[in-house]
Formats: structure tokens, sequence, C-alpha cells
């Protein structure tokens, strides 16, 4: 059987790298994207995997992640993301240049690297795995931006899912996660459960082959 391939974008620690490890178990090829190249070849050398650093805003990135991956692709993970402006503000208060910023990283980015391995996934009959938040439909204070780039994220998700009826697209919350990014935003990290435990129940949408559509971590964990 041809080994399956996997791109992980953020894949040098938290979630990303949770997700690499536990699918460089199952004996995935991974190729992994970060910006930190130093985290992200250190990763890449313990899984065994490929790494490819740079910036999912830079179309000369995301060309060089899609020629990685050109023979075939079963998954994307457009994991990478930006909380953007932090501490984060009020909507009254929010930089709208830095809000630019975060939907080129969170929307535009994930969109255009879809694109650029399409054929690579329809190859496969792939899926596409898009990390969005509770924040894309809940008014927490504060998460305006960052909420308002995730529920973009969730629509062309959705609109994806009903044009490419030969993959799997699924947008996943993984909830709170004991990450460097819930740190920036103030939240007590701490008590979060780690990545790995929000990994292990993403990933039973990949070993099942589940419906394209919206989930989160909790109720994968709750099914039988």
């Amino acid at each position: 059987m041809t080994q399956r391939t996997a791109l992980i974008t953020g894949a040098s620690r938290g979630l990303g790298l949770a997700l690499a490890q536990e699918l460089a178990r199952d004996g995935w090829r991974l190729v992994l994207d970060a910006r930190g190249a130093d985290a992200l070849e250190t990763a890449a050398a313990e899984l065994g995997a490929e790494a490819i650093a740079g910036d999912v805003a830079s179309a000369g990135h995301r060309a060089e992640l899609a020629a990685a991956v050109a023979g075939g692709l079963d998954l994307l993970v457009n994991n990478a993301g930006t909380l953007g402006t932090v501490p984060l503000p009020a909507l009254a208060d929010q930089p709208v240049d830095d809000l630019a910023d975060a939907f080129a990283t969170n929307v535009l980015a994930p969109l255009a690297l879809v694109q650029a391995v399409l054929p690579a996934l329809r190859t496969r009959s792939g899926a596409v795995l898009n990390i969005t938040s509770d924040a894309a439909g809940a008014a927490y204070p504060g998460w305006g931006g960052y909420g308002a780039t995730k529920a973009a994220l969730d629509q062309l998700s959705a609109v994806l899912a009903v044009e490419e009826p030969g993959l799997r697209v699924w947008w996943a919350d993984p909830g709170e996660m004991n990450t460097a990014m819930l740190r920036a935003a103030g939240e007590d990290a701490d008590a979060a459960p780690s990545p790995g435990h929000a990994a292990a129940a993403l990933l039973r949408l990949v070993a099942g082959r589940l419906p394209s559509g919206r989930y989160s971590a909790a109720d994968l964990r709750a099914r039988p």
C-alpha cells in the first residue's frame, strides 16, 4: 500500500506537533511547516519527517509545501494561526492593520494552501482538517478579531465541503489547550488539557473518515 502523507502547518509545537506525533506513530509520511526553523527541525528529526520552515502567508513558501506533496496528499492540516493583537483588545481598540494580518494568516493562507494542494488531495480522495475555535461563534470580550477570522475559516470550510464532495473537509475546535498561544491570550493555560489530548480526539476524524462538517474534540471524545 502507498504510504499515507500528511502536510501539517504550525507543527513545531502545540496542537500541530501533537497531531504530527500521533500520525508518525501510525506510520504516516509527514511534511511539517512552521515559522521557527530550529524548533521545526528538532521536531522533524524526532519524527522522521520533512521540515519546510516558512510563513504560510507567503506564496513562495506555499509553493514549496505543494511541491513536497505533489505525488499525492491524504491529509492537509491547516493549524498555523495567530491571535493577532495581544493583549487581546476590545473591538473599539482593535488595530485594523493587525486584524488584516490575522486574516491573512488565519483565513487567506489556509485557503491558498488548499488551492495549491487540491490536485494532490483529489488524487488520493484526501481530507482537509481546518483548526477552528469556539470563538468563531461565541461572543467573548477581547476575542472579536480572532473569532472573526475563525468564523470566516468556518464558512470557507463549509463551502469547500460542498464544492469538493470527493474529499473530506472538517473544521474542528480542539477546545482549550495548554499552549503558548493560550498563555499569550492571558488565559490560565496550566489548567487546560495537553494538546495531545485534543490531537487524539481530532484524529478520530481521520481514522473513521467521518462525514465533512464541524466538530469539536469534546464531542469526538464522547463518541462510542
